[in-house]
């Protein structure tokens, strides 16, 4: 059966990382989009854009392409944007995927269920950086990438973008926590992904807050996209079907 498929980007992307994973779920049938946040965008002002003004952005691309009955997957910082936007416009939405990503309680920010040692980081590079956070990338090859060989890691890491920071640390406003929200939701775990530390996992420390949820699990980094776009594609299928 054909689905249409919304797939949002994770900090320091853009819609263009995720095309490769679209194009084969199109392959499969279904009618994929790949929107890039506000914030991410050329030219746009990262030392005063944040979580607001990003889960806008996907609010007005749902409504001004007139799509309903999405499957919408957020990868990672792109939890905290579908989130809001489940929030916002629930008739929309058929699914919510979440593919190793934040699933935010109200009031929190994404600082608030990262490591403090991560918080302190990026504290200081937006001291030093206009308020906009790159990840260094010894911790992308390391902690995001790692089953990617040397010159993908590399071409990949190239393809970042300055992340604003105020996504970072500016609360989400719900009007009712996602464990409550009448809409199908699932997690999809990269079981290699170490970008958050095994101590504090992403799932069942995060997955657990979205209530009834379905779980699906394959192996990989948190950069699935670039290293194993086929199986990633085949699993967000598996996670937004009905």
């Amino acid at each position: 059966m054909a689905d249409t498929y919304v797939l949002v980007h994770g900090a320091w992307h853009t819609g263009a990382e995720m095309e490769p994973v679209a194009r084969h779920l199109r392959e499969r049938g279904h009618s994929v989009h790949c929107p890039t946040l506000a914030g991410n965008r050329a030219g746009d002002d990262r030392a005063t854009m944040g979580l607001s003004e990003a889960a806008q952005s996907l609010v007005d691309y749902l409504v001004q392409n007139d799509l309903h009955g999405v499957r919408l997957m957020g990868h990672s910082y792109g939890g905290m944007v579908i989130s809001k936007a489940a929030d916002v416009v629930p008739a929309r939405i058929a699914r919510l995927v979440y593919w190793n990503a934040f699933v935010p309680l109200n009031g929190e920010c994404l600082n608030d269920m990262v490591p403090p040692h991560y918080k302190a980081l990026f504290d200081g590079i937006a001291a030093a950086n206009g308020n906009a956070v790159m990840l260094p990338y010894p911790i992308w090859r390391e902690a995001f990438i790692n089953d990617a060989d040397a010159a993908l890691a590399q071409s990949a890491f190239d393809s970042l973008n300055l992340q604003p920071y105020r996504t970072f640390t500016e609360p989400v406003q719900l009007q009712s926590e996602l464990a409550t929200k009448p809409i199908g939701k699932s997690y999809l775990l990269c079981t290699e992904d170490t970008a958050m530390p095994h101590s504090l996992p992403w799932h069942p420390r995060l997955s657990e807050r979205l209530g009834l949820y379905r779980l699906v699990a394959c192996p990989g980094s948190h950069e699935l996209c670039f290293t194993n776009p086929e199986l990633l594609a085949r699993k967000i299928e598996e996670a937004g079907r009905d």
